[in-house]
């Protein structure tokens, strides 16, 4: 046990590092590679195309970076907690958690009791519950966008600088392991084979974004959470989905759609009255 917790504390610190290396990795081949490569113009420096593409790019970055910052900057924890609860070395729950009441856990990794936990995001280094959850699926959101979008233009410049035609859809398919095999015969550049590794690593991230995204509407629409999922609790929704999204994502959530900006406030205490409440 202990071991796998110095396994998850490691995993809290590398996450993050990972998500900010990733991403001024993306930023720096946008600009220095893709879009001057792309969009290239003899009689321009800058043409209306490549304003239109850099515009799209720098939307979903920067609200992929915002919703990232806001999922940080408003934790879920309880402020009310006088006493953190010590869990027994046999605990039964999760590694990461332990189940106290009124929808409240002390995860182990953020050591805080969270109100409404759904589950520890490594990339963030905090829980997300009743407060960021909004924000987390913006995240995921963008984060997906900002992936794909990064995919399609990667794919454009390797068509354009290294003549690699995708109209076979083999060609994906098969790209990273003959480019592997290519590089390390010294018939391709590093740069190249670089640039191959990172369109799977955006097709990567952007899936499994994706993938979190439509789970945790899902879930949000049902009034539930993923701790509720893995302790088998989802027998019936809990309210209507209207109001179980108005909850999470506020009454001005085309605000929040296209900005990193706080649409909802949910003070500390409230999932606790509210969770009483669904169970009177």
């Amino acid at each position: 046990m202990l071991f796998r917790m110095v396994k998850l504390r490691l995993l809290n610190t590398i996450a993050p590092a990972y998500f900010y290396t990733a991403t001024v990795v993306t930023f720096a081949l946008h600009f220095l590679l893709f879009m001057p490569t792309v969009f290239r113009s003899p009689d321009v420096a800058l043409n209306p195309t490549m304003l239109v593409h850099i515009a799209v790019f720098l939307f979903f970055m920067g609200n992929a970076l915002g919703n990232y910052t806001m999922t940080i900057w408003y934790p879920s924890e309880s402020a009310n907690e006088a006493v953190i609860p010590v869990c027994s070395p046999d605990c039964p729950d999760r590694i990461d958690a332990h189940y106290l009441l009124n929808g409240r856990h002390f995860c182990k990794v953020c050591k805080k009791v969270i109100l409404k936990r759904d589950h520890h995001c490594f990339f963030t280094g905090n829980c997300i519950g009743n407060r960021n959850m909004r924000y987390f699926i913006m995240f995921s959101i963008y984060t997906s966008c900002c992936c794909l979008y990064s995919l399609v233009i990667g794919v454009a410049y390797l068509t354009t600088e290294y003549s690699i035609s995708f109209e076979n859809p083999l060609t994906f398919l098969t790209l990273l392991p003959l480019s592997t095999g290519y590089f390390f015969l010294g018939l391709i550049s590093g740069l190249q084979f670089f640039l191959v590794i990172m369109l799977y690593v955006w097709l990567g991230i952007g899936l499994v974004s994706a993938g979190f995204c439509c789970q945790q509407l899902l879930l949000v629409a049902r009034g539930q959470t993923w701790c509720e999922l893995q302790k088998g609790q989802l027998s019936e929704s809990r309210g209507t989905w209207r109001a179980n999204l108005t909850d999470v994502f506020g009454s001005r959530w085309a605000l929040g759609f296209f900005l990193p900006v706080q649409t909802v406030e949910t003070k500390p205490g409230n999932w606790q009255v509210y969770h009483d409440h669904k169970h009177d």
